[in-house]
């Protein structure tokens, strides 16, 4: 059985995640490749993370600048770490929630990927991003989307609402939004966005093991579920019991992710 280590906030466990998160890593290049860069913008990271793709990001601005947003301490402290012997002088790390930026009409460029979902209230956060962007300024980010980890999400649901567990879940309120596209793309025109694009597709993961699936679930999945035990002993139960369920899967330790895809311009200056 795997073992855990102690859990107590809701911050990340930055240094695991910058580790294990090598699908969010493949993912968030696909979308890199599909940025509109000139190589001299302001691009702000929204949601940044440990730096892995703000360093790809930088590579494709040596004449532009990121600002690497992200409301996980944890997080800025990784990525300065990754980032600041190399981009000292092109990236600036801030600590803020993306559906309250502090910023007005101040980058070129917004790209993002696996973050928005964290995020519960999805016309709030475009109304902050879209505010965020110079006049003729784009976003180009993925999520997850409508259906995403459907089969882990059924198991999680079963398991909270049973013994031991179902106490320390009540009044539990699922920290994430896992929109489909039509309706992003209505929040997006709500917002002042043109030029709107969303789609869907899976994106089938599987882990390698049951050490390295229990692993990322409890440390990329959830680690905001896990805060709600009071102890080491049912966090590893909670945990162990999902990786044994998926043990039986066909292929073993498939997670079942759908990613949305989000593209949309500021209107420019008339």
């Amino acid at each position: 059985m795997t073992s855990l280590p102690p859990r107590v906030a809701v911050e990340w466990d930055a240094t695991v995640y910058h580790r294990v998160s090598h699908p969010q890593f493949a993912w968030g290049e696909r979308v890199l490749a599909r940025l509109p860069l000139s190589g001299d913008e302001t691009v702000m990271d929204a949601g940044c993370g440990t730096g892995r793709l703000t360093a790809e990001l930088l590579g494709r601005l040596p004449g532009g600048r990121v600002l690497a947003v992200d409301r996980s301490k944890n997080m800025l402290h990784i990525a300065s770490e990754h980032l600041m012997p190399h981009f000292a002088a092109r990236v600036q790390f801030i600590l803020a929630d993306l559906a309250a930026l502090p910023f007005s009409q101040s980058v070129d460029g917004i790209f993002s990927t696996a973050v928005f979902h964290w995020i519960t209230d999805h016309p709030r956060l475009f109304i902050s991003l879209y505010g965020s962007l110079k006049p003729g300024g784009w976003v180009v980010a993925q999520c997850g989307g409508a259906g995403n980890l459907a089969r882990l999400y059924r198991r999680i649901s079963v398991l909270m609402a049973a013994a031991p567990y179902a106490q320390h879940f009540a009044g539990w309120r699922e920290p994430k939004e896992y929109a489909d596209d039509v309706t992003t793309a209505e929040r997006m025109l709500t917002a002042g966005f043109v030029d709107v694009k969303t789609n869907s597709e899976p994106a089938p993961t599987v882990l390698g093991s049951a050490e390295a699936y229990a692993e990322f679930i409890a440390s990329v999945i959830l680690h905001v579920h896990l805060t709600r035990l009071p102890t080491n002993s049912l966090r590893e139960q909670f945990i162990n019991r999902l990786t044994d369920e998926a043990r039986n899967d066909d292929p073993p330790f498939l997670l079942d992710y759908c990613r949305l895809n989000i593209e949309g311009k500021r209107p420019p200056l008339l």
